[in-house]
């Protein structure tokens, strides 16, 4: 099937590539099957489905805290949320549950799912627990190597004190035949974005598939 994401400003996620007003890609099953402006794509394939997203289109987001926030992190259980709270344990809070594999799993389901409304779609660092590994496989988040620990304390935003070219996994590049990896932020501009963070997330998908949204 034919869909064309479109939204008020691509951005390519390159410095030396302008946004492109009214941008949109044009997704075939998987895979990128072109990306400009808008009204040119859907006048090449007038039978595509189309849909309109606020904000601007973007690339996918690398988040560099890997094991810090899905291996050194507990993510918990909306039904423990008023014995532990809702935002990830860590330290001494983490060392006082009693932790299986079964659970580390659970913890990395939710944890990625928080990833992605967070515009992730991989996660830099080596990871070592395989409920975890499962679950992020599973969800179609991939792992790359990291060469040095990252500065700043791990945060689920990925653009926390880094900008989208820095952050994006690889730029929205005009090319056939790339995965259809990219999100959707509702932000009027890049600059905004940066203000803003990756938490206006609006939609993050992977390889075609719509993993998150939020509305």
């Amino acid at each position: 099937m034919l869909t064309i994401h479109t939204a008020g400003l691509l951005v390519f996620g390159d410095p030396e590539r302008p946004s492109l007003p009214d941008g949109a890609i044009l997704v075939e099953g998987r895979e990128i099957a072109a990306v400009g402006p808008y009204e040119e794509l859907a006048d090449a394939r007038p039978t595509a489905r189309v849909r309109r997203w606020p904000g601007l289109l973007a690339p996918g987001l690398l988040n560099p805290y890997g094991p810090e926030l899905l291996e050194r992190a507990y993510h918990p259980d909306p039904r423990e949320a008023d014995e532990l709270g809702t935002e990830p344990l860590t330290g001494a809070a983490l060392a006082a549950l009693p932790m299986t594999d079964a659970r580390w799993g659970a913890s990395a389901r939710r944890g990625v799912q928080r990833l992605l409304a967070h515009g992730t779609v991989a996660v830099a660092g080596n990871l070592r627990r395989p409920a975890v590994v499962d679950a992020v496989r599973r969800a179609g988040v991939s792992v790359e190597e990291r060469f040095a620990d990252p500065a700043g304390p791990p945060s689920l935003d990925p653009l926390a004190g880094r900008s989208l070219a820095e952050t994006a996994l690889m730029p929205l590049l005009p090319l056939a035949g790339l995965p259809a990896t990219f999100t959707v932020f509702d932000a009027e501009n890049e600059e905004t974005l940066t203000t803003m963070g990756a938490t206006c997330c609006v939609a993050t998908v992977i390889g075609g598939r719509l993993l998150y949204r939020s509305r």
